[in-house]
């Protein structure tokens, strides 16, 4: 449980002139030892008795003044626990060793002489106690030594004879496996035995850096041997350096007159030295990652450090590909997909100053980049910037605010800006850049609207493929050119229904429909996880008569194999791709041309630059339209420019077919004419009618409890404390939640509108002093600041 508060611990001698704000420090806390972050350090005697903490884990801080700072503004922001916030600022967690420590109990140690006697000595509850008598030792020492410890450990533990202590102990980096170190000789020497000497000669023979595992095969037991020595300084032993995948890499080009325009802004902005946002609005192919490349070249050359920050893993490999190009070795790479091994080598890396140029996913925000000079959040509208738990924080707002404490320069690149981040450039508190046409004067693709209810009076079928989409695409395997097709629903069938009775089948804990997905024959709900097996009949009624509604991607590739049995043909979503591998993988056969036609969800749609993609077929415009959200025609009109982007990024001029049943909604309508301007205007409007952002500061209250009693009581007991709202704020509800259970959790919310963000922090904190006061669960009350979905 998450607790909001700092503790106050007593500091030995030993410790007292070697803490520092920032560092970690290993206490005391109940019957654990934990590790917190020291805040601050004080000579003011507290006012409650304190335990003295154990070990400093840290001799420079972890987190500078800038980070902590940082830190406590995201919770007081986002309403967030601060020791959650530091906890997703450090991705050190492979540095720490979490583990318990079992020893004997006063009981225990009277009742071990009697327990001796009268056991056999191969009784594993005897021969544990005979362990513990002599000093306590680690759960992970007894299951090793013993195999059958664990039972014996629970059967002595119920009975009080025996305690555990959890410990956290700083892990030995040279416990990192052989194929993830890289030996080289240091001072060399001569080793103590046989493997020693044979890896120093083959160091000697072979100058240079080598991966320890690989040298295994040729020198017996060097992995041993090359911990020995590094311990005695005579070889060096360091990470291996985390290999980045990626796509082809453009040489570069001088850059055009809108491009050289707006970098000379930027430029003018870093070699100020002083804060500036900016918000480079490019249309699609317009030559965005040169501006942002050209504009970290400027800061490296004055000796400060560079963030670029992109939305999502998948688009990581990619940019690291272009910036790897340029920069050599001074590139780092922070993102979740990586092993805590890894992110912990790349975050020392970068701390220590290796890498002054960092390429990173939303918390890569915080890395500790040495003298910042710029930051950039590419595709800054996406909504993989917000973090969809504790803390609730937007990665690019917390990028300007970086900056803007750094005294660095922010730069805010889309092809499709969000309304906030445009409405922020047209009140003038982000300079305007904009690239309005593609590079090498290459025409933006041709995008046509089909209307598929015309499409159905006219041949009579309810298919997935319209007459025109299936020709295109014929025609582009026919000239060796590729396909992007989107549908940005997973699975086979949206749902599974009784044509009988009309029941259809839900998920257990979740208050949605289950997901069909062919290949793994199944039922899958997307929010949870839950899967069961494809009914025979009817739960309800017991007819056999079961049909399948819906189509998802796994479908449309499907179908596709059926319309074109000869063309090579792969999909891209989540259930294609289970890690960072499989992605870069199936992409970069698809840039290779070993694909004809590539389908997918949103995740094909942005970011990537395939030249001979010249078709982008969309099976259903519509999608995501009905969502009971305020922002789901922003979400559409992005989407569906994002994906047609992808088409005539190279010499050949690329074409787009939308598919929709309703080719007059404005964001559908907008996206087919490429015209951002008027979608801009348009939803505006709407937004100042309805007091939505960027017209009000907003908030989503929801409370949640295992029993639908609890959860609307909660909402009760809240609705008393917020009625009537105070001047300044509009508030709605309670009401059950779009999805009112979830995860086997009821939820209701409340929807918060103020005129200022001071008036809603102020009543956003009286929340949260009202729940502690009514001893909810700490995870009972979710407060999210600045909400992309309301769901």
């Amino acid at each position: 449980m998450p607790l909001d508060q700092a503790f106050t611990y007593a500091l030995p001698e030993t410790l007292r002139h070697r803490v520092r704000e920032g560092s970690r420090l290993i206490v005391p806390f109940g019957p654990r030892k934990l590790t917190g972050v020291i805040l601050r350090c004080h000579d003011e005697r507290p006012a409650v008795a304190t335990r003295e903490a154990l070990r400093l884990v840290d001799s420079e801080p972890v987190l500078d003044a800038g980070l902590l700072a940082l830190g406590r503004w995201i919770a007081a922001y986002y309403c967030a626990p601060l020791g959650e916030v530091l906890r997703g600022m450090l991705p050190l967690a492979a540095e720490i060793r979490a583990g318990k420590v079992w020893s004997l109990t006063d009981a225990g140690r009277d009742a071990a002489r009697q327990l001796l006697l009268d056991s056999s000595p191969d009784d594993p509850v005897a021969q544990v106690l005979r362990m513990l008598e002599k000093r306590p030792l680690s759960a992970a020492y007894l299951g090793r030594a013993l195999p059958l410890a664990a039972k014996a450990v629970r059967s002595l533990e119920r009975k009080g004879f025996i305690v555990a202590e959890e410990v956290q102990t700083s892990r030995d980096p040279l416990r990192t496996p052989a194929e993830r170190l890289r030996v080289e000789l240091a001072t060399g020497g001569t080793g103590k035995g046989k493997a020693e000497r044979e890896l120093i000669a083959f160091l000697e023979l072979h100058p240079g850096s080598h991966n320890l595992g690989e040298i295994e095969g040729c020198v017996k037991g060097a992995s041993v041997a090359a911990r020995a020595l590094a311990r005695k300084g005579m070889v060096s032993l360091k990470p291996e350096p985390v290999g980045i995948g990626g796509g082809t890499v453009r040489a570069r080009h001088a850059l055009n007159a809108a491009q050289g325009a707006a970098f000379e802004q930027i430029r003018g902005a870093i070699d100020a030295r002083a804060f500036r946002a900016f918000l480079l609005h490019g249309v699609t192919g317009s030559g965005k990652t040169e501006v942002y490349l050209n504009a970290i070249e400027a800061t490296i050359a004055q000796g400060r450090g560079a963030l670029l920050l992109v939305p999502e893993i998948a688009l990581t490999p990619a940019m690291a590909g272009q910036f790897f190009s340029w920069f050599g070795d001074r590139v780092a790479i922070l993102h979740s997909a990586f092993t805590d091994v890894e992110r912990s080598e790349q975050w020392r890396r970068i701390r220590s100053g290796a890498a002054s140029v960092v390429v990173g996913t939303r918390s890569g925000v915080f890395a500790p980049v040495r003298n910042l000079g710029l930051i950039v959040v590419d595709e800054e509208h996406d909504g993989s910037y917000k973090q969809e738990e504790t803390p609730r924080y937007n990665g690019r707002d917390v990028a300007v605010v970086r900056a803007q404490a750094a005294g660095a320069c922010v730069v805010l690149g889309s092809a499709t800006p969000s309304l906030e981040s445009r409405h922020n450039a047209e009140r003038g508190k982000y300079t305007l850049l904009e690239l309005p046409g593609r590079i090498e004067a290459r025409p933006m693709p041709a995008v046509e609207l089909i209307d598929m209810r015309q499409e159905f009076l006219e041949t009579r079928k309810q298919a997935t493929f319209s007459r025109k989409l299936i020709e295109a695409i014929g025609q582009r395997l026919s000239a060796g050119e590729q396909t992007i097709v989107l549908l940005n629903r997973r699975g086979f069938s949206s749902f599974v229904a009784c044509r009988a009775c009309g029941e259809r089948v839900q998920c257990i804990n979740c208050s949605v429909t289950l997901t069909y997905h062919k290949r793994d024959r199944r039922l899958l709900c997307h929010y949870c996880g839950y899967a069961e097996k494809v009914p025979h009949a009817c739960p309800k009624c017991a007819s056999e008569h079961i049909y399948f509604l819906g189509l998802g991607s796994e479908r449309v590739e499907e179908e596709l194999h059926q319309a074109f049995p000869a063309a090579r043909i792969a999909r891209l979503d989540r259930d294609t791709v289970t890690g960072k591998r499989q992605y870069e993988t199936i992409l970069q056969d698809f840039r290779e041309r070993n694909y004809d036609v590539l389908v997918g969800t949103q995740m094909i749609a942005k970011g990537h630059d395939i030249p001979n993609v010249t078709l982008v077929g969309v099976v259903s415009a519509d999608v995501g339209l009905g969502m009971p959200d305020f922002r789901a025609a922003e979400r559409t009109f992005q989407l569906l420019t994002q994906v047609a982007g992808r088409a005539g990024r190279g010499s050949v001029p690329g074409m787009v077919l939308m598919q929709t049943i309703n080719p007059d909604q404005y964001a559908v309508r907008l996206a087919g004419a490429q015209d951002y301007r008027a979608f801009y205007e348009k939803e505006l409007n709407f937004r100042r009618l309805m007091h939505y952002p960027p017209f009000s500061a907003m908030a989503n209250v929801l409370l949640r409890a295992e029993k639908k009693e609890a959860a609307m009581r909660m909402s009760s007991e809240l609705g008393v404390l917020l009625m009537p709202p105070p001047d300044g704020l509009r508030i709605m509800g309670p009401a059950e939640a779009p999805v009112p259970r979830l995860k086997n959790e009821y939820r209701y919310q409340f929807l918060v509108k103020a005129v200022s963000r001071k008036v809603l922090n102020e009543l956003l904190q009286r929340i949260r002093c009202f729940a502690q006061e009514r001893k909810w669960a700490a995870t009972g009350v979710v407060i999210d600041v600045d909400p992309l979905t309301l769901m």
